[in-house]
């Protein structure tokens, strides 16, 4: 007889009774997981305010795309696949228990027919064994491969145990009631009907059922004590994660910093987890442990200590552990002892306005590994849940420059001579227009028709290798007869070294001065080739009143290129490589118009190094850094270096002052008898125009 599609359905509660134990078991888990969702919760509201929840049409765009489209999670196509296989796996069976809680307890007759063959079914059977076939290939790699920057925890083996043993019970109670109902519809359900034809072999169907009944317990039980954990284990990721997503910064990263009001602030930086923002507290919690982020550090990669994964997970720690004394909720007692039980390794003497310091109480916050930061933002670009590790450094950094003025002593010689002499190169004898000898470059002051301001920044003007980039930069300005000017001596740092160092008093009171200078002259445009002045001016002068439209040297030259202002009168014969500046890419999105003007100038498109774009590898000269002489064996421009080198090219092409330093430095050293010179993108260009009348 020819079944009927359109009947076809299965009965809910096969083999079972007593359903009201299920309620009974469903409301001490929803109780017990509600009292773990409200600890975390009531935790991030103790955070301080910020505007994240705005745009909500856009944040909506950005969840899809990176929680349910997964699409940085899927950039380690093993880690990839298998985490998409358990998340769309567990998906697809929350909504099929959901179809099952309609019909039984709404009374919604939605599971037959089509419906139930291709969904709940089908669908529902295929996506189940995903899910086992993910947590297979998760523990293959936590068990055998062993990457280093996984956290390995007994917590970890065992939600993935848990998950298992939910998918197996589930296909083994499947098959059972396949086998003793034969049912008709059996062929629909592959992986059930596989599971029922080797259980019946070997099993009478009276075992079945007495099987079917207790596993059909223990699965429930399994479940549902799963769901009331899953708030107090990493696990937790599965709702932290998408909340962090929605809650990210829509703005560059080169925006990220917090700014500081010095009227009203008591104290400057943070030393506690009171000074952290709600969205900075969520952060801890979204952490998935992935070590992404530490994978791809130049500080760590290098050898040095510092570990963006470690910093989250031990304030992470600190958080949950010693909530009361982090929030300044108790106080310790005389003995040294916390009133709520902190351990040994938590030091005693909480202020009560601060909370527990942070700064140096878990390992990962020592001073020593903040002050290895560059903060180029790798952690941050590869995070796939929007952690933002470097702005707590920053934070942190703030604190230990401006209250307890304890940084590294090159750093405080480049932050004395920031505020002597307007720039942070102590000793040097150069003077602001010394670069630009011969040229006949115009200052703002005496050329009020300019259509562009060119920035030259304090390495363009100082820096002896800069002030050739500089020089270049100009001529080629000259060559497109662009009418340009520079402020001369009226200019001064941007503040950058400043600001990320932690002396954000000091930043403040260069970009005041600097945006009075702008005022003065009425400033509309500017160029500059300097990454890190381009983000500051771009991003965090609007604040103090600078309305400017800011262009890259890259992105000004590749327009006049375009527009055959500029034109090559040969090619270079040479490989060139490109090195993405962090401040220009991965801060600012900046990628194309850099290639763009190489490849005006070559034969052949820039060759792309292992690590680009994106995902470009720091030169080591950001957050400071280039102030500070790093130790022989961990340096992060000899790393870079080195990859280069693999590229054989003959060139290598920067676009920003510390990038060119840097690498020059760190190719030298490890080059051997290899013709590689590192040159900016103007020098490159320059080399090829046409020449005019006057060159």
């Amino acid at each position: 007889m020819q079944m009927n599609p359109a009947q076809a359905t299965r009965e809910i509660y096969w083999n079972v009774s007593h359903i009201w134990l299920m309620y009974l078991l469903l409301l001490i888990t929803l109780a017990t997981a509600g009292y773990g969702i409200y600890r975390r919760v009531s935790v991030w509201r103790r955070g301080l305010p910020v505007r994240r929840l705005d745009r909500p049409v856009e944040r909506i765009r950005h969840l899809l795309r990176h929680a349910l489209a997964q699409s940085r999670t899927a950039r380690d196509s093993y880690a990839g696949v298998f985490h998409r296989f358990i998340f769309y796996g567990f998906i697809v069976l929350a909504i099929a228990t959901t179809v099952v809680a309609l019909q039984a307890d709404v009374g919604l007759s939605i599971m037959h027919g089509w419906f139930y063959l291709y969904f709940q079914s089908f669908i529902v059977d295929v996506f189940g064994a995903l899910v086992l076939a993910g947590v297979m290939m998760a523990a293959a790699r936590r068990f055998l491969a062993r990457p280093k920057r996984l956290v390995y925890t007994d917590e970890a083996a065992w939600i993935l145990a848990v998950l298992a043993l939910i998918v197996v019970t589930g296909f083994l109670l499947e098959g059972w009631r396949i086998a003793v109902t034969k049912d008709p519809w059996a062929s629909w359900s592959p992986f059930g009907n596989l599971t029922a034809k080797l259980v019946s072999q070997w099993m009478s169907v009276g075992a079945m059922q007495q099987a079917h009944r207790f596993t059909w317990w223990f699965h429930m039980v399994v479940c549902f004590g799963f769901l009331a954990w899953i708030p107090y284990t990493k696990m937790m990721h599965a709702a932290t994660a998408p909340l962090n997503i929605y809650a990210a910064n829509l703005e560059p990263i080169g925006a990220s910093l917090k700014n500081i009001d010095f009227e009203s602030t008591a104290s400057f930086g943070v030393n506690s987890l009171k000074g952290f923002t709600w969205k900075d507290l969520l952060d801890l919690d979204a952490c998935t442990e992935c070590g992404r982020c530490t994978s791809v550090c130049p500080a760590n990669i290098s050898g040095k200590e510092l570990s963006p994964r470690d910093l989250i997970l031990d304030l992470r720690n600190l958080m949950r552990e010693h909530a009361q004394e982090a929030f300044a909720l108790s106080t310790a007692n005389g003995n040294g002892s916390s009133n709520s039980g902190a351990g040994a390794g938590v030091q005693a003497g909480v202020e009560e306005a601060r909370g527990l310091p942070i700064i140096g109480t878990v390992p990962a916050t020592a001073p020593e590994r903040l002050w290895q930061c560059t903060t180029c933002a790798a952690c941050m670009e590869a995070c796939p849940v929007f952690i933002e590790q470097m702005p707590k450094i920053v934070d942190m950094r703030r604190f230990l420059v401006m209250e307890e003025a304890d940084f590294p002593e090159s750093m405080q010689e480049a932050i004395t001579s920031l505020e002597s002499r307007g720039h942070p190169f102590r000793g040097t004898q150069a003077g602001r227009l010394d670069w630009c000898e011969g040229l006949n470059v115009s200052q703002i002051s005496d050329c009020k028709d300019a259509e562009v301001l060119l920035w030259v920044g304090c390495s363009g003007a100082l820096n002896e290798r800069n002030q050739k980039v500089a020089r270049a930069t100009a001529r080629l300005l000259q060559k497109a007869g662009v009418k340009f000017a520079i402020l001369g001596r009226e200019e001064k740092c941007c503040g950058d070294p400043a600001r990320r160092i932690g002396n954000e008093f000091l930043f403040e009171q260069l970009a005041k001065e600097n945006v009075a200078t702008f005022k003065k002259h009425n400033v509309q445009r500017v160029v500059t080739f300097c990454p890190h002045c381009f983000n500051t001016l771009k991003h965090e002068y609007q604040r103090h009143g600078a309305t400017l439209e800011i262009s890259h040297h890259s992105e000004y030259l590749a327009a006049l290129v375009n527009v055959d202002r500029l034109k090559p009168l040969r090619r270079s014969g040479r490989k060139i490589a490109f090195h993405d500046p962090c401040y220009l890419g991965r801060h600012n999105g900046v990628f194309d118009a850099p290639r763009h003007v190489i490849r005006a100038s070559s034969d052949e498109a820039p060759i792309e190094m292992r690590r680009t774009r994106a995902q470009s590898f720091c030169c080591g000269g950001g957050g400071g850094m280039s102030f500070v002489e790093e130790p022989a064996g961990k340096r992060v421009n000899q790393e870079r270096a080195r990859e280069v080198l693999e590229t054989q090219a003959e060139t290598l092409a920067v676009a920003c002052p510390f990038c060119l330093t840097m690498m020059e430095d760190g190719v030298n050293a490890c080059k051997g008898d290899r013709d590689l010179r590192v040159m900016d993108i103007s020098e490159i260009l320059l080399q090829l125009v046409q020449p005019s009348a006057n060159a």
